[in-house]
């Protein structure tokens, strides 16, 4: 499934984009509040990715993950995701990540909006949620800017760079959608 935007293109993950989310994985200040850490090698990365391509076989599928290209030259810039409780809850959790010379110009706005966009209006989901970093200043301000709903906190929840640190949980709801 490939979904666009204004400015973006978002096709599903395939073995094919292993070196571009290699390099991706592999910058310092994109892992800054991530989970995944660092790779080791390319193969850690193969092994990071392989339920996310596996995925596209499931049926129904639970987890999506895009490759993030600009529209009119599609080059690489990031991943996004997001993945469905498939079950009576109809939740669906959503990520993004940037290569860092890509943030600053509302590309993570421009995803995570259509992220939820797809959420309600393909998945017919109830609930979307992401969370995010107590420190991540850049995303708060994206989610925010979204129309989601800061919850609360998850204490010690995030192991990052070798210490557990805590996330807010954000969310929005159908009945919120077109607020």
């Amino acid at each position: 499934m490939n979904i666009l935007t204004e400015r973006l293109e978002l096709a599903e993950i395939e073995w094919i984009d292993l070196d571009n989310i290699h390099r991706l994985h592999s910058i310092y200040e994109v892992d800054e509040f991530n989970t995944v850490g660092l790779p080791k090698n390319i193969e850690e990365t193969r092994m990071n990715i392989k339920p996310y391509v596996d995925a596209r076989n499931n049926d129904p599928q639970s987890k999506y993950t895009w490759n993030i290209m600009i529209n009119e030259t599609k080059e690489f810039i990031g991943l996004a995701g997001i993945k469905l409780s498939l079950d009576k809850f109809k939740i669906g959790e959503i990520f993004y990540k940037l290569s860092p010379e890509y943030w600053g110009k509302g590309y993570a706005t421009e995803v995570t909006k259509k992220l939820v966009e797809i959420g309600f209006e393909m998945f017919n989901l109830h609930r979307i949620e992401a969370g995010c970093a107590v420190n991540n200043i850049k995303s708060i301000n994206v989610l925010e800017k979204v129309g989601m709903t800061r919850e609360g906190i998850y204490r010690k929840i995030l192991p990052i760079r070798g210490e557990w640190v805590d996330s807010f949980i954000y969310s929005v709801i159908e009945e919120e959608k077109h607020k």
